[in-house]
């Protein structure tokens, strides 16, 4: 035996940045990317304009006490703008992009003819796992940001913008107020790695990219609509959009944790569950593209 094969070989990390790196440009290159941010961006700006126009010459009364939450409160502060925007998006927009972008990572590569590519180059299935959900999860941070930065820049052009009046009554600085919108942007971005791991875990069963798309849209309308069915409340705590609002008790002092723990909880037991579901598929694959 030689000296070199004297020599055991040491273990593949898990990990790797300068591929993670790598997958996050090439997702943020795609002009699927760019469409669906775009998209993203655009919806604060309508929803502002339409705001504007309503009421006219920006006075008080705009929304009523109809509409998305935070939308009457838009004429007074422009900063609400951002939570009226994120709440208009989280129930679609923003999953439907994320499921997009989720669906299409491995089962793309596959139809594409580079996953098996990636598996030899070395990548190993476990990391490549590993980095196509971090870019995922990226996604969903960027998005988020670019909804509540789009909503602030919209905000400030059309509207006032001061102290912040809280859902309990308390007024806290403008500068407090930006803090708060950054933390439910992030809080916002978190409830979306339940359906993230979901997304990635369909990617692994096919190889048409625009199959698991579709299918993982069409998994969120579903739960969508079981989640605002009066006689499933005994099921819908365990479904993952349940919790989803609960963003808004940031804005309340003190703030209500309940239900953001909860929220917290439910993303990281579908996380855990449906990566693991995808890791155990993926790695027994037998991957032919």
């Amino acid at each position: 035996m030689s000296q070199a094969e004297a020599v055991p070989r040491a273990p593949r990390p898990l990990w790797s940045l300068g591929l993670l790196r790598s997958e996050i440009a090439m997702t943020f290159r795609r002009w699927r990317t760019l469409a669906l941010l775009a998209v993203l961006a655009g919806i604060p700006v309508l929803v502002g304009i339409a705001v504007r126009i309503e009421t006219g010459d920006g006075g008080p009364g705009g929304g009523g006490g109809g509409g998305p939450a935070f939308l009457s409160q838009v004429t007074h502060n422009g900063l609400f703008l951002v939570f009226a925007s994120l709440t208009v998006t989280l129930p679609f927009f923003l999953p439907m992009s994320v499921g997009v972008i989720a669906g299409d990572s491995l089962a793309g590569e596959a139809h594409g003819g580079t996953l098996r590519y990636l598996l030899v180059a070395p990548a190993g299935r476990t990391r490549l796992l590993l980095v196509k959900y971090a870019t995922t999860l990226t996604f969903c941070l960027v998005s988020t940001l670019i909804v509540a930065l789009s909503a602030l820049a919209t905000g400030a052009l059309l509207f006032p913008l001061g102290e912040v009046t809280l859902l309990s009554g308390t007024s806290v600085s403008f500068g407090e107020g930006l803090l708060r919108a950054l933390a439910i942007a992030v809080a916002v971005a978190v409830s979306l790695t339940g359906f993230a791991a979901i997304g990635l875990f369909v990617s692994t069963l096919t190889t048409s990219g625009i199959a698991a798309m579709a299918t993982t849209v069409g998994l969120l309308i579903t739960v969508q609509i079981l989640d605002s069915l009066p006689q499933l409340h005994a099921l819908q705590p365990y479904l993952f959009p349940h919790y989803w609002l609960s963003f808004a008790d940031l804005l309340r002092d003190p703030v209500y944790w309940d239900q953001l723990e909860k929220n917290l909880g439910l993303q990281a037991l579908y996380a855990v569950v449906f990566g693991s579901a995808a890791w155990a598929r993926f790695t027994t694959r037998d991957i032919t593209a």
